[in-house]
């Protein structure tokens, strides 16, 4: 570490070109700086490629994405016993400097016990522990924190109680709405206290639990559906084990029954016997199968809600999670009330160990059960305010300070947040009148400062002062990283994280920790897209912390950017509780000033405050600090730069990254708007404040301002003259900022960050650029900046390592800015055993400048004396085309493509795939309505509108399926809409899928579907627009690979076929790609859907095996098929009717006929009067058509839809009567005869008359099934009813004899008729071989399921007495036919 001036002036530091910092505050004496307090000479040396980086995805939930497009928790995590390098950790870009004798690195240092545990849970790093020696009534106390994270276990160590022996927890909420139950099914109890579950179980009622109207919600929920994957999979294999061994049990015992009847009968030559013994073995078989089929959808749990007069109560019955039948019982529940009323949680079991909290909403008609999404939650909040009576060591940063816990992480998407989530939270912390809210949480954005999240909580600060912190992401080490909302939002302190050398060598246990402290090598960088510094301040970004008790463990190991938030939000906590006990008034605009004015910088340049920001936060300094200003307005400096003549667009730094915009000095606007709290007075605050602003430049050779500026509370402007033109190559970091005359040791008011890249231009052709003799150590970044050779669609790079001894891991990154894009980032991690090579490809901008970002990880390599040297070549590619996106129109012309090389000679390959279509559906129904819970009110009192809109879609066949909403997919929190969910369900009200702004694609069987879409705003118009919202559901299909031909007229003379070509320089050449042949179009696909895919037109140099799809090549390109209109129907043929030869009377009587019977099917027999005209019909029409089997069909139709009249066992001889009438107005030996003969298709009347026949047929054999039925459910009826049953034998005959005769027209094992096929065998007590033939029924029907066939499997299953496969199929019964769908 380069120190060449270090001054101390009374606690201050001022300090030379090793820190870029301009103010430390004095602990003792204030000292007045003159204007050039900071010398420019001390920015003169720079590295101009120092720093370094690998992101964690962010958390959409513990389903973890590196820095993709998906939000998530900013963290990883790992055992005590080792570091685990993954979507978490790493470090670089910068030491620590002058920190101080308490924090100051020692190399070689060696841990105790006390310096161990301190390094568990770092808080000497910022100094909270020296504060809380100093001042340990100043703990946290007196103030609340929101913890936004994935949920929170209120039964974790650390979290039960403050300092000062006050309840930690005052709220958990689950504010996404995964764990809310439909209580809105009222019900009563019998005069036993019983009551019916919402799950059909029978449930007693505790008697002592005061109701006095009496009346019982109820609702049901799938327990997994509350629990983490991680849980679940845990409980599932617990779960597995013991149904395993019942299922064992089982099969021994059919197993025994075969083995004793094939000894008993040595041969089995009688077909009663063979079919005993087929029925033996048919348990055997099934038992075995299911084991293969075994799925564990998981118990359901009733949930009870009543008022006890005063308060809402909640009890569960979790029976089904029980081993022992008499746990979980109802009755035997401790009934809940909403958490902030008692503070009381419970467990459900003794097996999944998992803490819940439940929540009554909307005057009982919804009950949240709350539980977390994952363990990051409970550690974020113990970071921040754990307190450990036995061991303060493992404290949190603030163990005096109380949380109120908002889950944003939903469970039904993996822990991801969503946009009703994060405006719940803030609704609800700002109901609890909370202080501070840390949020780990985040992802990259489109636009930032920008959005609906944004502005309120913009509003939050501005009006409640509320002070937000949250971590900045974990997708370094390239620059303009930061993640929304914690780096790209002026109203959020966006954290860094930092990794000391005792959290190394202590949390992370490596062998020999750093010689410094160094920020994480994943930790985002700045600055934003707009040129604000993205990160605030940084923080230690690892801590052993608790967890919930469901993980069977108190407390683990995670690092990320998630910890360094908590970490500086406990701190702030720190100073809140000081600033309240003193009456310093509170204002996120003087902490966050205080924060940024006396950090201590992390690194010896300039440029690093990209990484850190203002540095490592101290709270004993920013104390002092906030003491000594405590009277100085409360104003927050709205920044708005411009380029000079232009409007927009409008930014909050300067950012100069593309090569032309470095090449000539720019003037820019700097507009400067002093903010007040909401409600600041007029006359006492607004129209006083008046400030002489000293204007710096922390280098005038390359930024210069005017000297001095006015400010009042209307806001004052500046120029700015930025020339970067004597720069280096390379990344330069400069500050503009405003020093107050009067009072020049309040340090910065405010800071314009001016960041510069100069790229170097490659002007070799090829266009191969090198980068030789690079050395590594653990922790170091090494930048280059290059302008991107225009015509470059790619590039090939080739990494050489040599040097090293040990394994070392490398991030390697490259970025480039394009405007309204995320920032366009390619990302490899590669680990090198031992020195060798590398190569990889990546697709490129042409002409924009790209970061390339190289790293050792943080912790690679430590304890090794030997550097890595790195040699890295970078050979860009191109082929241009006229056209980067193609529409094929659906018509039969192909589109021509004109490729060419820019740079150098290449290979053209076209390679064109369509592998999707999109089908477009507008809503059938759309409900708006205003949301009534309290939980969904916004700070200015409106309240928040729901829009369902509804969807239908028919699959012909299964498929994998995926929503997409092009308005509205992939964006939470750069959207001005609030939120957006979906549920795909089936006619059962099954749910099949659901997603938010990010779909997955499901897998869905044959059938038809139902999708929902839910969005929310408070303004009405907004959704009243997008009522006709299009969504498409697209599905994958078959590759269908594109036909290229080299003349126009190819797709249809099949000439001209084109494969490939190599493309010289400035030359161009053309193909044609042709549009799919028909033949390949899905069948049944509407006009107007879209057929989508990829083409790409290059290939690697270093990759010899042809590519057989685009994905294979380093870019490639989207296509389109808009399918053309469907061919029309041919006209039917002139039918000329049966019996033509009939006179014009006959053919008339017979239409007559026909109409009547037709009419007579579209009665309605809802009432008593209505059935009574539907039966004086049917006689009318029986005595004057006696014989004419259509329409008895029609009248046993007829019946069979209608409702049950008198009693079963009479409705059910009806039905045997009406069937027999059928059966008697058929000709069976005609229609046998007639079945036989084979008919000339060529001959109409034949062909006709064959139709009507089988017509008969059909009927003949749906009138023997349905008195089969009849008859069977009459046996069991008198059986119930326990007559005297003289005509049980001949029942059975008449049974017997309708199945025989059944059979001779129809397969009675087929899906139509099986059902009576297992009757019969039921009746005949052969149970196996009924309960394999409606196995195989059920296994071959299409379509949503079929619930009776399922009650008839449970049936049988209960005869058999195989409890564990009743109860296993009981708890599916709740999958596949739910009472209703879920809430939104």
């Amino acid at each position: 570490m380069d120190l060449t001036l270090q001054l101390q002036f009374n606690g201050a530091f001022f300090k030379g070109p090793s820190c870029p910092s301009y103010w430390a505050s004095s602990s003792s004496t204030s000292l007045s700086l003159p204007r050039d307090f900071i010398s420019p000479r001390f920015l003169h040396r720079r590295r101009l490629n120092s720093f370094r980086r690998r992101s964690c995805p962010r958390s959409r939930g513990i389903r973890l994405r590196r820095s993709g497009f998906s939000a998530m928790p900013c963290s990883s995590s790992e055992t005590l016993t080792a570091s685990r390098v993954g979507c978490g950790g790493g470090g670089g870009g910068g030491r620590v400097v002058g920190i101080g004798a308490d924090n100051a690195s020692v190399a070689n240092f060696k841990l105790n016990e006390s310096t161990f545990l301190a390094s568990l849970m770092p808080k000497k790093e910022i100094c909270a522990d020296r504060f809380l020696e100093a001042h340990p009534e100043y703990d946290g106390r007196g103030v609340v924190i929101a913890i936004f994270d994935s949920g929170f276990d209120p039964s974790a160590a650390g979290l039960h109680v403050t300092s000062d022996g006050k309840p930690k927890v005052l709220d958990v909420i689950d504010c996404t709405g995964s764990g809310d139950i439909d209580t809105s099914t009222v019900v009563k109890a019998n005069e036993d206290g019983l009551i019916r579950g919402a799950s059909g179980a029978p449930l007693v009622v505790n008697s002592s639990w005061k109701n006095p109207t009496g009346e019982w919600r109820v609702g049901c929920k799938l327990v997994y559906q509350l629990f983490t994957d991680d849980l679940t999979s845990r409980v599932k294999k617990e779960r597995r084990k013991t149904w395993d061994e019942k299922n064992q049990e089982e099969i021994a015992k059919a197993l025994k029954n075969l083995y004793d009847f094939d000894q008993k009968h040595s041969k089995v030559d009688d077909a009663k016997l063979k079919k005993t013994r087929e029925d033996l073995q048919s348990r055997v078989d099934f038992l075995k199968k299911q084991a293969d089929k075994y799925e564990d959808k998981g118990p359901v749990i009733d949930a009870v809600v009543w008022h006890d007069g005063e308060v809402w109560r909640v009890a569960l019955d979790t029976q089904s999670l029980e081993e022992d039948p008499d746990c979980g019982k109802l009755a035997d529940f401790s009934p809940l009330t909403n958490y902030r009323i008692e503070r009381k949680c419970g467990v459900f079991s003794r097996l999944d160990a998992c803490a819940f909290v439940a929540n009554v909403y909307d005057e009982g008609k919804v009950l949240s059960i709350v539980t977390d999404s994952s363990p990051h939650g409970t550690h974020v909040a113990g970071i921040a305010t754990a307190h450990h009576p036995e061991e303060h060591l493992l404290n949190g940063v603030a163990p005096g300070a109380q949380i109120i816990s908002c889950k944003i992480g939903d469970s039904r998407l993996g822990s991801m947040e969503t946009g009703t989530g994060l405006t719940r939270a803030l609704i609800a912390a700002l109901e609890h009148n909370c202080d501070l809210v840390n949020m780990s949480y985040g992802e990259p954005a489109l636009l930032p400062d920008y959005g609906r999240f944004v502005d309120l909580v913009t509003e939050a600060v501005n009006k409640r002062r509320l002070i937000f912190v949250s971590s900045a992401g974990n997708s370094g080490p390239a620059l303009t990283t930061v993640g929304a909302p914690g780096g790209t939002t002026s109203s959020i302190i966006g954290v860094g994280a930092y990794v000391s050398p005792a959290m190394a060598a202590g949390a992370h246990s490596v062998v020999e920790p750093p010689g410094e402290g160094l920020e994480y090598t994943w930790s985002s960088r700045g600055p934003t897209s707009d040129g604000d510094l993205g990160v605030c301040i940084s923080a230690p970004g690892g801590a052993v912390a608790p967890v919930p008790t469901w993980t069977l463990q108190r407390r683990m190991l995670m690092n990320g950017t998630s910890m360094a938030s908590p970490s500086a939000c406990g701190a702030v906590a720190l100073l809140l509780s000081a600033m309240k006990a003193e009456g310093i008034p509170v204002s996120p605009y003087s902490v966050r000033r205080a924060l940024e004015n006396t950090s201590i910088p992390v690194g010896d340049l300039p440029e690093d405050k990209l990484t850190t920001g203002q540095g490592l936060m101290q709270v004993d300094k920013a104390y002092e600090y906030l003491k000594q200003f405590k009277d100085c307005p409360c104003v927050f400096y709205q920044i708005k730069v411009n380029l000079s003549g232009k409007t927009t667009p409008t930014s909050r730094g300067i950012y100069l990254r593309e090569a032309t915009a470095c090449r000539q000095s720019t003037e820019w606007t700097v507009q400067v708007d002093p903010k007040f709290h909401e409600g600041a007075s007029n006359l006492k605050e607004l129209v006083p404040f008046e400030e002489c602003l000293e204007l710096h430049s922390t280098d005038e050779g390359v930024v210069r301002v005017p000297d001095y500026l006015l400010l009042t509370h209307n806001g004052r402007s500046f120029n700015v003259v930025v020339d970067p033109t004597n720069l280096g190559d390379g990344v330069h970091y400069f500050e503009v900022y405003g020093i107050d005359c009067k009072a020049p040791q309040r340090g910065p008011l405010f800071r314009i960050p001016v960041t510069i890249i100069i790229p170097t231009t490659v002007a070799n052709r090829p266009p191969v650029i090198s980068f030789q003799q690079m050395s590594f150590i653990s922790g170091h970044i090494e930048r280059r900046y290059i302008e991107v050779p225009l015509g470059a669609t790619w590039a090939e790079a080739t990494i050489r390592t040599s040097g090293f001894d040990t394994t070392r891991r490398f991030y390697i990154d490259t970025l480039q800015l394009c405007p309204l894009r995320r920032p366009i980032k390619w990302e490899n991690a590669a680990t090198f055993a031992s020195p060798s090579a590398k190569s990889f490809a990546f697709p490129v901008v042409s002409g924009q400048t790209m970061e390339l970002a190289l790293a050792q990880f943080w912790s690679s390599g430590l304890g090794s004396r030997e550097p890595t040297i790195v040699d890295f070549e970078i050979a860009f590619h191109g082929i241009g085309v006229n056209k980067e996106e193609l529409i094929l129109d659906g018509s039969e012309a192909p589109i021509k493509v004109e490729a060419e090389a820019l740079l150098a000679s290449e290979k053209l390959v076209p390679i064109a795939v369509l592998n999707k279509i999109r089908v477009p559906y507008q809503p059938v129904d759309a409900q708006l309505k205003t949301l009534s819970t309290g939980r969904d009110t916004l700070l200015s009192g409106k309240q928040i509108l729901a829009l369902t809109l509804t969807y239908k879609f028919k699959l012909e066949d299964a498929a994998e399926v995926k929503p997409y909403i092009p308005l509205l997919n992939n964006r939470i929190y750069d959207t001005k809409f609030e939120s957006q969910f979906y549920m795909i369900s089936d006619g059962n009200k099954r749910v099949h899928a659901m997603g938010d702004v990010y779909p997955a694609s499901s897998k869905l069987p044959k059938g038809e579907y139902k999708l929902q879409l839910y969005l929310r705003h408070e303004n009405v118009q907004l959704l009243e627009k997008l009522k006709q919202l299009i969504v498409f559901i697209e599905r994958n299909m078959g590759e269908v690979r594109l036909n290229l031909h080299s003349e126009p007229d190819g797709p249809v003379t099949g000439n001209g076929a084109f494969k490939s070509s190599v493309l010289m320089p400035g030359v161009k050449e053309a193909f044609y790609l042709c549009p799919p042949t028909k033949d390949k179009i899905p069948k049944n696909t509407p006009q107007g859907s879209m057929m989508v895919g990829e083409i790409s037109y290059g290939k690697l140099s270093f990759d010899d095996k042809e590519g057989k799809n685009p994905k294979d090549n380093p870019v490639s390109y989207p296509i389109s098929y808009v399918v053309p209109p469907n061919k029309p129907e041919e006209d039917k043929k002139t039918v000329s009717a049966p019996n033509s030869s009939k006179s014009v009377s006959e053919r008339l009587e017979q239409e007559v006929r026909d109409t009547k019977i037709k009419f007579l099917g579209n009665l309605k027999q809802e009432t008593e009067e209505e059935r009574s005209e539907w039966r004086k019909l049917c006689a009318c029409l029986k005595s004057e058509y006696p014989n004419h089997t259509p329409l008895f069909a029609k009248i046993l139709e007829g019946l069979l839809s209608g409702p049950e009249a008198g009693d079963k066992i009479s409705y059910h001889k009806e039905i045997i009567d009406a069937a027999n009438e059928v059966v008697c107005s058929v000709d069976v030996d005609e229609l046998a005869r007639f079945l036989l003969q084979k008919s000339e298709p060529e001959d109409e009347e034949a062909e006709n008359l064959k139709k009507k026949m089988e017509m008969t047929r059909d009927q003949l054999a749906e009138a023997l099934y349905q008195k089969g039925l009849a008859i069977a459910r009459l046996e069991d009826l008198k059986v119930e009813k326990e007559e005297e049953r003289e005509e049980e034998s001949s029942q059975k005959d008449r049974f017997e004899e309708n199945f025989k005769e059944l059979t001779k027209w129809v397969d009675v094992k087929s899906s139509k008729f099986c059902t009576l096929t297992v009757l019969r065998e039921k009746r005949l007590s052969r149970l196996g071989t009924a309960l394999k033939v409606l196995d195989d029924m059920i296994q071959n029907e299409n379509g949503s399921a079929n619930k009776k066939l399922y009650e008839m499997k449970l049936g049988l299953l209960e005869e058999l007495g195989w409890s564990h496969l009743v109860t296993y199929e009981k708890q599916w019964m709740q999958v596949r036919f739910p009472a209703s769908l879920p809430l939104f």
